[in-house]
């Protein structure tokens, strides 16, 4: 069994997978994940497809050297409006994706209700090759590859608020020190 690098609680309906040594950029792979954590499965469904069809940008945030400009990435208001389409980053995303939902299933947990808590992308070991160049030099040309995981857990009910004025902290009215010292204090003696 492969080790995740956050351990959900027990208790937690979740479901999990990875993928190591993915012969995808590590950079677009970063930028994918970082975009969907948080989101429920179905909408990071629907945004990798429609990076797909071209539809929607990745917004880049962190490797943004020589990234252009696009107008769709004004939509997720990315700095600077960079971003790009990593078709093949995207398709691997969404295949890991769509492993981890099918163990949800598999588990009973309800599709609709999954959301991402965890999506990390690591650095994998470069694939190394040679590059020949001019004066009988060889230089390196090396693959950057990726290892991703992913944790899909269960949204909880929220807990309704009080109503009915009982219980600590109803009138959800805040009081200093001072004054909670003085509603504790009892005087004792008459004057």
């Amino acid at each position: 069994m492969t080790r995740y690098s956050v351990e959900p609680d027990d208790g937690a309906a979740t479901s999990k997978s990875r993928g190591s040594h993915l012969r995808v950029h590590f950079k677009h792979c970063r930028e994918i994940t970082h975009h969907i954590k948080g989101m429920n499965v179905k909408k990071a469904l629907k945004f990798m497809d429609d990076v797909l069809a071209f539809k929607a940008v990745v917004p880049f945030v962190k490797y943004t050297g020589g990234i252009g400009r696009k107008a769709q990435a004004k939509q997720s208001k990315a700095p600077g409006n960079v971003g790009r389409w990593p078709v093949k980053a995207t398709a691997v995303v969404k295949d890991l994706l769509s492993n981890a939902i099918a163990n949800g299933e598999s588990k009973g947990l309800d599709a609709d209700l999954l959301y991402i808590s965890h999506a990390q992308c690591n650095r994998a070991p470069p694939g190394r090759r040679r590059t020949y160049r001019a004066h009988g030099r060889i230089g390196k040309y090396a693959s950057q590859p990726a290892h991703i995981e992913f944790i899909l857990t269960e949204k909880k009910d929220g807990v309704e608020k009080n109503d009915d004025g009982e219980g600590e902290g109803a009138s959800g009215k805040m009081i200093t020190k001072k004054q909670a010292a003085k509603a504790r204090f009892v005087k004792v003696g008459g004057a």
